[in-house]
């Protein structure tokens, strides 16, 4: 993996994540030097990608007063500054969830998952930009406008973490909080060449007040490597009993699996989910000349797919129940400024019968049972993150890839939605450029509750393609 773009940020922002906490942790370099380094960043580079459109500086810097690193908290983050997507609330801070209806609210509370990551040592630096109710893989609200790619910035860096990709991209921060249901953090990892990863349901999350017991929507890590990914995700895992699906946190840190990593991994390839989505020729390319690097560091990669029944319907379905518990809590005040396609979702969710809802849950079990036994052969599936790189920002969603033309506006990013249905994790990792010189991400599905064998092999494949990118400088074109 090479690549040629500067970074003219601050050589702390450079760093890995874990490189500077490991400085924290004996003192040689303070939370406040990293805020200003953090901030000066900011400055310098959000005018090309809006990235991080609310900071709260003030906050920061006297979280950064009362830091105390505990050395012996796997997931100590020790005063790393961090961002914080614009979907969860920070007390204090204005929190928008990417709609008109919220533009000026100010939480009393934190979300019991920034909680954790405060408690851990991780100091909030800002909001990062989300679509309106991150619904869309293409990050634009009417309160803050877009955010670009940093790779092009004429480029959508996708959605709905498409703020929290481009500031690690860029360097503003080092780690990054994400979200994901239908890709919302795996597509944006994709396109800005950062790591991105969707846990299990109940690894990692907040307290969820009306919808706890849903896990569809997770919440997650987003980094510039596999092992700083591992390190965010040790911040964020534990049991929360304001969280009703959480789970303790292992024996053995996610770390551990990404240090002690080997290159024998077995991976299963399947370019188009067995027919469930297109990929562009382009996009297959890279990724098997990828896989082909991971087979010649020691891996065995086969192409296969299990049996998919009824993976779409299944989906939006499932997906459909969520929009509708959000519908039902949110006043029409703030509901009346929505977008269409959220009111497309929440229409289409209200046309179900309990029927439909009772043959989603019989059909994800059936896609559950199939993964499962598949996984028990190779330790991953992989596939593309998404069908296609980057598009233009102005383009809200794509309507046809490789001459198949797509309907919905949900379409393009079929991808994501084999890991959600069947509640395993799944990780976005960057393996090299495209001839535009823009990222390629590569998702692997792994097995139940599997993150850390997960993490393992996406750091073989991180290591077998030269990775990671970046940091780098917002590459600033013009239409």
């Amino acid at each position: 993996m090479t690549h040629s773009t500067s970074f003219s940020g601050p050589e702390l922002c450079r760093l890995a994540a874990f490189e500077v906490v490991d400085m924290l942790q004996k003192r040689k370099v303070s939370p406040q030097e990293l805020l200003d380094a953090a901030f000066s960043r900011i400055a310098e580079v959000e005018p090309a990608i809006n990235a991080m459109p609310t900071l709260c500086r003030d906050r920061a810097e006297t979280a950064a007063r009362a830091i105390s690193p505990n050395t012996g908290n796997p997931g100590d983050l020790a005063g790393l500054p961090i961002g914080i997507k614009d979907l969860t609330p920070v007390a204090g801070v204005r929190t928008t969830f990417g709609t008109i209806g919220y533009k000026d609210f100010v939480p009393s509370a934190s979300d019991p998952l920034v909680e954790r990551l405060e408690e851990n040592g991780g100091i909030v630096v800002g909001k990062t930009n989300t679509p309106e109710n991150g619904a869309g893989g293409n990050t634009f609200n009417e309160v803050f406008g877009r955010t670009r790619n940093p790779w092009d910035t004429r480029m959508n860096a996708a959605g709905s973490s498409g703020g929290a990709a481009a500031s690690l991209a860029s360097g503003e921060v080092w780690l990054s909080h994400g979200s994901d249901h239908g890709g919302s953090l795996r597509t944006p990892a994709a396109y800005c060449g950062v790591v991105g990863l969707r846990p299990s349901p109940g690894r990692a999350g907040g307290g969820h007040e009306f919808n706890g017991f849903m896990g569809e929507g997770v919440d997650g890590p987003m980094a510039r490597s596999v092992r700083d990914c591992a390190l965010f995700l040790d911040a964020m895992t534990g049991y929360e009993p304001r969280f009703p699906i959480s789970y303790p946190a292992p024996d053995q840190p996610f770390q551990k699996a990404v240090i002690e990593a080997r290159s024998n991994v077995r991976i299963a390839y399947s370019p188009e989910l067995g027919g469930f989505s297109p990929v562009t020729p382009e996009m297959d390319t890279c990724l098997r000349a990828a896989l082909a690097q991971v087979e010649k560091s020691g891996g065995t990669v086969e192409e296969a797919c299990p049996d998919l029944p009824d993976l779409e319907r299944t989906y939006h379905v499932i997906r459909a129940t969520g929009f509708l518990t959000g519908a039902i809590r949110t006043p029409e005040a703030i509901s009346k400024h929505y977008k269409q396609t959220i009111r497309q979702n929440t229409d289409f969710a209200k046309s179900l019968t309990i029927e439909d809802v009772a043959k989603a849950n019989i059909g994800r079990s059936i896609l559950y049972n199939n993964m499962q036994k598949f996984l028990t052969k190779f330790d991953v599936l992989a596939c593309p993150t998404v069908g296609l790189f980057a598009q233009p920002c102005e383009i809200e969603w794509i309507t046809e890839i490789n001459g198949q033309k797509l309907d919905f506006y949900m379409d393009w990013l079929r991808f994501a939605f084999l890991a959600t249905t069947t509640s395993l994790p799944a990780i976005s990792v960057p393996v090299g450029l495209n001839a535009d010189g823009m990222p390629v991400g590569l998702q692997l599905i792994g097995p139940p509750r599997g993150e850390a064998k997960l993490l393992a092999v996406a750091r073989a494949v991180e290591m077998a393609v030269g990775g990671p990118l970046g940091p780098i400088n917002p590459n600033v074109r013009h239409l």
